[in-house]
């Protein structure tokens, strides 16, 4: 297993591209399992999650293919088993999202209940309680959800679905299932995320017919078929608040190539605040900040909460930062009841927080020094990259393999950026 070696203290400068968002290639690809029709994804990331979805897709019976200019090609004109096993979907969540296409598709499907990283509870009741309303038969045993249609009947049938909570891959579930549905769905108390309007644009152009995306109320006039397109997957603006917060925390001045900002509104709005200057165009996002050694930054206290609010992706990277600007901030975590583990490892490189479950209390000012510290999550890895590049000394970082599930060759892009960063084996103990 690799880890990154990171030499803080240096600032970061020059141009980064973002590359295309893990949330919204995973549910585009599965919605090649709505044609029989090629469909060619373009900006699609190169990351862990990406590569399991594929597999998992080749299993079911989809073909498909990269080229030399880095598309993805996908062709699911002959179906084999509609089935997601648990020994390919183990590691990633995003797995649930077979079961609305194959459902719209063929009218079965057997899924396998996700894992992935333990971040908290992310229950997928809201998936087959949708399911059916729109006339589906699911049954949950031996770890399978498996999802029919009753005897007799061809589509599912449209119907208005008010989910209990917002959920992301609930709506993107439903929405793929209704738009080969009889009928019209009405899905309220949608979520409203920029990968879920991706999604229904791709959809679109596909032939179906939606409104409202974008919006907590999304209409869908199901279709009898739809057929293949060539669809460019959103900027992630995970990825580009990720870097965001690394130069507000080293300094610098970096354009961020790709990233769109009205994206990323609630995150901007609180680095402007905590004394960074951010400047949004068509082509990206540039970000001028003085940095945390130069005493000018002041921490932030944020809510995490559904889009357009401050993003949960976001809530591990922007504590590491509170933790080297000035003052006391206060993070609430509305979305995920277990997303604080990173708080330990962040102590472990001098940080000074106080957790009591979903409110951490973060005493800024720390200078933090390097230490050896391990990834529990995704989006906790990213928060000790940025903790390890603002730090003295040598940090080093392991467990990479839940930051490889969602960025693409971050240390490269570091690296391009001035950043002493590398990826090495693991050093064994003597």
């Amino acid at each position: 297993m690799d880890q990154l070696k990171i030499l803080g203290g240096r600032p970061l400068n020059g141009e980064v591209p973002i590359s295309g968002a893990k949330n919204a290639a995973l549910p585009l690809l599965c919605a090649a399992l709505l044609t029989d029709q090629p469909v060619t994804l373009r900006n699609v990331p190169r990351l862990q999650d990406v590569r399991t979805m594929l597999d998992l897709l080749a299993y079911i019976g989809v073909q498909t293919r990269h080229d030399e200019y880095g598309a993805v090609h996908l062709h699911a004109d002959r179906l084999g088993e509609p089935e997601a096993p648990y020994e390919l979907v183990r590691s990633m969540r995003a797995s649930i999202l077979a079961l609305g296409p194959l459902m719209a598709r063929i009218g079965y499907a057997k899924v396998a209940l996700p894992g992935g990283c333990a971040i908290g509870s992310r229950p997928v009741d809201q998936h087959i309680r949708g399911l059916q309303a729109m006339g589906a038969q699911t049954l949950v045993e031996h770890g399978n959800i498996i999802a029919t249609l009753p005897r007799g009947a061809s589509r599912l049938k449209g119907a208005r679905i008010t989910t209990e909570m917002v959920t992301v891959t609930g709506t993107e579930n439903l929405l793929m299932a209704a738009v080969l549905a009889e009928g019209e769905t009405v899905l309220t108390n949608a979520a409203q995320e920029p990968e879920i309007v991706d999604l229904a644009e791709m959809l679109i152009a596909m032939g179906a017919h939606i409104e409202g995306h974008g919006t907590s109320t999304i209409h869908i006039e199901g279709v009898q078929a739809l057929h293949g397109c060539d669809h460019a997957v959103v900027a992630d603006r995970i990825e580009a608040g990720t870097f965001l917060c690394a130069v507000a925390a080293t300094g610098g001045d970096v354009f961020l190539r790709h990233a769109r900002g009205e994206h990323l509104q609630a995150v901007i709005d609180k680095l402007r605040a905590l004394g960074a200057d951010i400047s949004c165009n068509g082509d990206g996002v540039r970000i001028q900040s003085p940095g945390a050694a130069s005493g000018k930054l002041q921490a932030q206290s944020f809510r995490t909460t559904e889009y357009p609010g401050f993003p949960t992706d976001m809530q591990a990277q922007f504590m590491a930062l509170n933790c080297v600007a000035h003052g006391t901030s206060t993070i609430t975590e509305n979305i995920f009841e277990n997303r604080f583990m990173h708080v330990g490892e962040l102590a472990r490189l001098g940080a000074n927080i106080q957790a009591d479950g979903r409110v951490a209390v973060v005493e800024g000012g720390a200078q933090l020094t390097g230490a050896a510290v391990s990834s529990t999550d995704l989006r906790a890895s990213a928060c000790l990259v940025i903790a390890g590049l603002v730090a003295s000394g040598e940090t080093l970082v392991g467990e990479l393999q839940h930051l490889d599930r969602g960025y693409d060759g971050i240390e490269v892009k570091l690296r391009g950026l001035g950043a002493d960063i590398a990826r090495i084996p693991c050093q064994r103990a003597q």
